[in-house]
């Protein structure tokens, strides 16, 4: 096969991918500079979101704040349903009830005058131990002994806030390279505000940040190995960030049979089955050589492979004699703290939504759309069929966990919305490939990126002003002069720093909807959707 020299890129070019002949457009120096500015200004807003919700609020906070402050203090990891609460963390959230900011104790004061553990159970031994080494670090490195505990808090946060720091990027880039248009690219980007409950969760203390940034990563890969990049560093990269990825939680393991089914797609047609298969094993074996060790010491250890760290707190029961297990019961609360819990729901003990109703009709229209438009025929549907393996095994894992929990325990346990984001950047590239066929012609998809993306801005804002409201001006305004002075009684910073915080926040914000608004679509040719698509049957 001769081989063709290919141009330098312009804004207006083409590049080529040659395992697939596909085009995909060359990004533009608007396009940088767009994904720059909004990559920033989500970095801002996740600061935002960690110094607005108290410190303790965000769901577990209490339990990954007490496994990392272990692991700094170099105690053991325990096996699961083992470790047991800090004192120190529990004469913490009792100053944080009695008095003002100030008074409060640094950590090695806490540790001196409420010395040993609790007889209450931390739980999050049942998870790999990685992301609490790196945060543990983190605290060391800040001489966390020093600081006053809620500061020693936020600096946890704030690493939390650098592991998904980069999701616009790589939500710009799968979204970029699927459907091939710098607009629904740059909508993608943005579409994260959409979700106040990333927010909160990716400005918390938690260990499912890592789990978000990795996941993205898997599916960005993953993106361009089925878009026709075959080469063998993305084949390795794909397999080490797997690693990575189930290293940090057991919601990171359905991205597992994910990869190994785009791996084994990728290339059909160029590649024959036989170097497919074998890929797929060479990624497997590499990954699991990496990433296994984890699920493999429980496997020995203690014969499941996700240990139940909550069985103290509900042990087996059956259900009362008469009653049994009920469909319709198990479905209503499945449904309504998923949605709540994936829109948004901010909150540890007191939770805070943004509203039932809406977050319904939120769910419905999204899943509505993608089920409706994604998987029509075109040349990319191989590619979206395979993006939603990530999603329906999170789904399916999640179902699962919840009915048996249910049909063990009599409590429907496991049903957080937040467990679909290592997904997320799947979610947000099905979308684009759906609501992009919506309208007929190029000026109505304007339009609609337009309406998406301001729409995503805006429930962000709204979002932040509940959680604002909730927390600090008892439900009653965002701003209010009670709530400034309960703030500089125990707010984490000056109000003008949060207030400066949300001004270059809504300027980023601004600056990418007029820049959306007047974006360019995709080149006829590079259009994944006016190429010729696989002919019908009569």
């Amino acid at each position: 096969m001769t081989s063709t020299r290919v141009p330098e890129p312009t804004p207006t070019a083409a590049t080529v991918t040659p395992a697939s002949g596909a085009t995909h457009p060359a990004v533009a120096a608007w396009e940088r500079v767009a994904v720059a500015v909004v990559t920033v200004t989500f970095t801002l807003w996740l600061v935002v979101w960690a110094l607005v919700v108290p410190v303790f609020q965000a769901p577990d906070e209490r339990a990954h704040v007490d496994a990392t402050v272990q692991l700094a203090l170099g105690n053991a990891w325990a096996p699961p349903g083992d470790l047991r609460i800090l004192d120190a963390v529990t004469a913490a959230q009792q100053e944080q009830a009695a008095g003002p900011a100030p008074t409060w104790s640094t950590v090695t004061e806490l540790l001196a005058t409420a010395p040993g553990t609790s007889d209450t159970v931390d739980q999050m031994t049942q998870h790999p131990p990685t992301a609490y080494l790196v945060g543990a670090a983190a605290l060391r490195v800040a001489h966390y002994g020093d600081l006053r505990w809620d500061r020693a808090i936020e600096v946890l946060r704030l690493v939390d806030v650098a592991w998904t720091a980069a999701l616009p990027l790589l939500a710009w880039a799968t979204v970029r390279r699927l459907t091939r248009s710098p607009r629904a690219a740059l909508v993608g980007a943005v579409a994260l505000f959409a979700t106040p409950q990333l927010a909160s969760i990716a400005s918390s203390v938690t260990n499912d940040a890592p789990v978000m940034l990795l996941g993205a990563v898997v599916t960005w890969l993953a993106t361009r190995m089925l878009t026709g990049d075959l080469r063998r560093r993305t084949l390795v990269g794909t397999a080490v960030a797997l690693a990575a990825l189930v290293w940090c939680k057991g919601t990171g393991l359905p991205a597992v049979p994910f990869v190994a089914v785009v791996v084994l797609v990728a290339g059909a047609g160029v590649l024959p089955l036989a170097r497919r298969v074998g890929r797929t094993v060479t990624v497997m074996v590499v990954s699991g050589l990496l990433g296994a060790w984890w699920w493999l010491h429980n496997l020995v250890t203690t014969g499941h492979l996700q240990p139940n760290g909550y069985e103290q707190y509900r042990p087996p029961k059956p259900f009362p004699p008469g009653e049994g297990p009920e469909l319709r019961t198990f479905l209503d609360v499945s449904w309504g703290t998923i949605t709540r819990t994936f829109w948004g729901s901010p909150g540890g003990g007191a939770q805070v939504s943004i509203g039932a109703v809406l977050t319904a009709v939120l769910t419905v229209v999204a899943l509505g759309v993608v089920l409706v438009w994604a998987f029509r025929r075109s040349t990319v549907r191989p590619v979206v069929l395979c993006l939603a393996v990530f999603p329906a095994l999170l789904i399916a894992g999640q179902t699962w966990t919840s009915a048996h929990a249910y049909l063990s325990t009599t409590f429907v346990a496991a049903t957080q919305g937040r467990y679909y984001f290592p997904a997320i950047v799947c979610l947000v590239a099905l979308s684009a490939v759906a609501w992009r066929r919506i309208p007929r012609t190029d000026r109505g998809r304007g339009v609609l990126a337009t309406v998406l993306a301001v729409g995503s801005v805006v429930l962000g804002w709204y979002g932040l002003g509940v959680v604002t409201a909730w927390f600090w001006n008892a439900a009653r305004g965002p701003v209010t002069a009670a709530g400034l002075e309960r703030w500089a009684a125990a707010g984490p910073v000056p109000v003008g720093v949060v207030g400066v915080l949300l001004l270059l926040v809504a300027a980023g914000c601004v600056w990418t909807l007029v820049r959306v608004a007047r974006a360019p679509g995709v080149p006829r040719l590079a259009d994944p959707d006016r190429e010729p698509s696989v002919p019908r049957r009569a």
